[in-house]
């Protein structure tokens, strides 16, 4: 074991490196680093040993500990400068201050390895064909399938995400595979409900991906994802929406995933004047949101209301260190110690404010708007002028819709439990929460004010509650803002110039 002490401005920092861990020496660096970050031993500004220094000292080589230093500046928790080495960029941790309400939206979900704004995937396509109408909500092209002139193609894919993990976990503890059957909705919606958002509910083509590692997840999983997917598919026909099988995938990659990863691609021909386009989103609409949580008329139970985004930091959030000791293969092993199954909960607890469990309300599956938007485009599709489906992002997917538009959001629906503990036990800003999760409601309808009754009744009939969640003006700025009212609080939030 090699110990150094390091006296950088009258703070001493002690490194424990071990050469004969299983942790890499990279990895010890970075952890005890962070770790110094979190607790205040480090503090923001503070200069780091150099590089040569630390290499030095420990005998290790200097490529090792500029690895440990990217990762740690990757992180949002280091800074380089162009001569006086690295220093201390910001001070993250449960012993640190509160993160304040207008500081940017990255900490937990960032440090967790996802990304809610998902930048860096929109500056890698932003010189990349946007398709027939740039605004719409999913990229739409010519019909290349049949050549119609008049028809054009929309395809797109998605999946459950870290929900999966959530229900493999639900499996190692219980046996019940049948939790997979909601997966399989999980994976079916995000894709279904992004269509819907461009006006497609007829001739859907759906193809579906799993891949799992064999050893950990058996065939009766398989069976229950494949069973789901039919069963759900057909019950999305029963309420009027054209969704049909196409097959799919089934790989055992278990040196690529060491549980399960489930997906779906899907794809539609339209057209080309039923296109809901997005440039409809303008100033002087009704925003009408349609709730996450409760029962539709379609659904076998009651529903959180968290859908299938934010999973990575809810299970990390809400659930206790007994996962992360048992379950190893369920985490990033690159994700600080500190950030990794955090929670007081096991997922047979009962939710706080809920009659649900924990795990119940974590894996409630995914709800799909698709029967209410169906209904709403069996009429006059004038009456929408635009539809948002509030995945990744939460209630600032909007910003990336219109042109200089104010989204103002000043009568939301109630907040779920299952959000309210979320952020009570990890003391996430607001302001995060409404940027990772729908927080009361995933699907927004753009309309005249004189339309808002008609499409909130629409949603009613179908059990789903529904209000008019605020409205939309002209934006002060070069690009779409929002407004988000809080009880008192105000959150504003910028989108792109070029949305």
């Amino acid at each position: 074991m090699l110990r150094a002490l390091y006296y950088e401005r009258d703070t001493v920092l002690e490194l424990k490196i071990d050469p004969q861990a299983k942790v890499p020496v990279y990895r010890q660096i970075i952890d005890q680093t962070h770790f110094a970050i979190n607790t205040g031993a480090l503090e923001p500004g503070q200069r780091l040993p150099s590089l040569r220094s630390l290499s030095g000292r420990h005998g290790i080589a200097v490529n090792t500990v500029v690895k440990a230093f990217k990762a740690l500046e990757a992180r949002q928790l280091i800074s380089a400068g162009p001569r006086s080495g690295y220093h201390v960029q910001a001070s993250k941790g449960a012993r640190s201050p509160a993160p304040k309400e207008d500081q940017p939206a990255a900490s937990r979900y960032a440090a967790r390895g996802v990304s809610a704004t998902k930048q860096e995937v929109h500056a890698a396509i932003a010189a990349l064909d946007r398709g027939l109408y740039p605004g719409a909500f999913c990229k739409i092209t010519e019909d290349y399938l049949t050549g119609d002139p008049d028809l054009c193609n929309v395809i797109h894919a998605d999946g459950s995400g870290s929900k999966s993990v959530l229900a493999y976990l639900h499996y190692r503890e219980t046996g019940d595979a049948s939790v997979f059957r909601g997966i399989a909705q999980d994976s079916i919606v995000m894709n279904l409900d992004d269509l819907l958002c461009v006006g497609a509910t007829r001739r859907i083509l759906l193809s579906s991906t799993i891949n799992r590692n064999a050893k950990r997840v058996g065939a009766e999983v398989l069976g229950q994802l494949i069973s789901g997917t039919d069963a759900f598919l057909a019950r999305l026909r029963e309420q009027g929406v054209d969704i049909h099988s196409g097959g799919g995938e089934t790989a055992d990659v278990g040196d690529l995933t060491p549980t399960l990863v489930v997906d779906s691609c899907t794809a539609a021909v339209m057209r080309k004047s039923d296109v809901i386009t997005g440039d409809g989103i303008r100033p002087g609409l009704s925003i009408v949101g349609l709730a996450s949580g409760g029962q539709a008329s379609y659904e076998e139970r009651e529903n959180s209301g968290i859908g299938s985004n934010g999973l990575t930091s809810a299970r990390h959030d809400l659930l206790s260190a007994h996962y992360r000791k048992k379950y190893p293969e369920t985490f990033d092993p690159q994700i600080a110690p500190d950030l990794v199954y955090t929670g007081p909960f096991r997922m047979s607890d009962r939710l706080p404010g809920s009659k649900m469990s924990v795990g119940e309300a974590l894996l409630s599956p995914t709800r799909s708007y698709a029967p209410v938007i169906a209904a709403l485009l069996a009429e006059p599709r004038q009456q929408i002028k635009g539809l948002v489906h509030c995945s990744g992002g939460g209630q600032t997917k909007c910003l990336f819709f219109g042109r200089k538009v104010h989204f103002v959001k000043d009568s939301m629906l109630p907040i779920p439990a299952v959000f309210k503990v979320i952020q009570k036990v990890s003391g996430t800003p607001w302001k995060e929460m409404y940027q990772v999760y729908n927080m009361g409601h995933r699907m927004e309808a753009y309309c005249l004010p004189r339309d808002t009754r008609h499409v909130i009744a629409t949603a009613r009939r179908f059990g789903i509650a529904a209000q008019q969640i605020g409205h939309t003006e002209k934006s002060s700025g070069p690009g779409n803002r929002l407004t988000v009212s809080h009880g008192a609080r105000r959150l504003s939030y910028v989108g792109p110039e070029s949305a």
